[in-house]
Parts: structure tokens; sequence; C-alpha cells
């Protein structure tokens, strides 16, 4: 009984961050607000333009919206680069938020783009010595694997962990320093206030509910491999 209460503690901490960030994207996603001129795409593009940002692009993406340093570009989902729902809005001004940052050589946001970077090789190299991990028992019958499996399981999650830990202030800092600012001058009613911040605080927790559910799975299929 214990057991089962503790599993489903760690569930709810895993899960319910990345639940609550879905639930709030999504109920400000469903209703056109009638006071903005513009749809996310056109707020992004107009926020640049304001701060001397003309060389950054805005574009649709599939696979969430977030900001390329690498190529200078805004990306949103078309749920948000052609909606003019609270969360478009606001998820256009966090992203531009990053490029901002990106501009200005904050240095949290460049430590944490190279942290990125690191973090990509690093959980390659231990998704390789995971699967190596088998044949070298096989081969050598030594506890060497035992090792290769432990640094694999550091090199996979330790190193998310560490790019997360680095990723949240920055977050904050685009929702809260770079894009709340601009929008309470002028592009929100008052009584949007509150629903915003809901909004721009679960855009600076996506990645990181997302990382805590990827633990939750990794760490599922760590116990499989190991019977």
């Amino acid at each position: 009984m214990i057991y089962l209460l503790l599993l489903a503690l760690i569930m709810i901490l895993l899960l319910g961050p990345q639940l609550w960030v879905q639930w709030v994207m999504g109920k400000y996603n469903r209703q056109q607000e009638k006071n903005f001129p513009g749809d996310g795409g056109e707020l992004a593009r107009h926020l640049l333009d304001r701060f001397s940002l003309q060389s950054v692009g805005v574009e649709i993406t599939d696979i969430g919206d977030h900001y390329d340093p690498d190529k200078k570009v805004v990306r949103l989902t078309k749920d948000k680069l052609n909606s003019r729902s609270l969360t478009a809005i606001t998820t256009a001004a966090h992203e531009v938020g990053h490029a901002l940052q990106d501009a200005a050589d904050d240095p949290m946001f460049r430590l944490r783009t190279r942290l990125a970077v690191f973090a990509q090789l690093a959980q390659k190299v231990g998704s390789f010595l995971l699967f190596a991990a088998p044949l070298l028992t096989i081969a050598t019958r030594a506890p060497a694997p035992g090792l290769v499996t432990g640094l694999a399981a550091f090199l996979i999650m330790g190193t998310n962990v560490v790019v997360q830990l680095v990723t949240l202030p920055v977050e904050l800092d685009a929702s809260f320093k770079k894009a709340l600012p601009p929008l309470k001058s002028g592009y929100l009613e008052p009584q949007q206030y509150l629903a915003a911040k809901r909004i721009l605080r679960a855009a600076s927790l996506t990645y990181l509910s997302a990382s805590l559910a990827g633990l939750l799975n990794f760490w599922q299929w760590l116990r499989v491999i190991r019977r």
C-alpha cells in the first residue's frame, strides 16, 4: 500500500506540471479575443520591429513554439500564428522575449544554448552506452557494464536536469521581464492580466514539465532493461 502511494505521488510530481501546462494553454486558446488587432504571428512581427529586430523572422512550425537562435527565427505553431486567442498572443510575446535575450547577449540565455547543444551530444552517447552495456556483459562477464549503465543514465538524465535548471530562469525572464511589460503597455486589457500571467507561467514551465515526464518514461524503460 505504501509503495503504491509513493508511486502515485511520484507520478503526480512528474506528470502534474505537464497536465497543468496543457490545461492552462488549452483553456485560453479556445476563445478569440475581440480587442486584439492582430493574431499571434502579427504581434510577434510587430514586437520584433518595435525593438529593432527586423532581421529576426517569424515562421510556422509543427514541432512546438520556440525561438531559434541559430536561424534567428521565432517559430509558432499554426494555432498560435493565425489565432487571436489569449494563449496565442502571450505565447508569441514570450518567444519574442527569447529573441530579445539573444539580441542583448544575455549570459544565462547563452549558457542555456551551449548546454542544450552539449546535452544533445551527451544523450546520444548515453543511449549508445545503454545499448552497448549488455554486449559488454556478454563479452567480459565483469561488473563494468553496471558502471556503463550508470554513466549512460547520468548522461541521459543528468545533463537534461542541468539544462532545465538553467532553462527555468531564462524562461521566467522571457515571460515576466521581456513579454509581460509590452503586453501590459496597451495590448492587454486589465481584466486579461491575470490570465496572461498564468499563460506566461505555463510557457515558462513547458520545457520543465516535458522533461519531468521524460524522466518518468526513462525510469520505466530503465527498469525494463534491467530485468
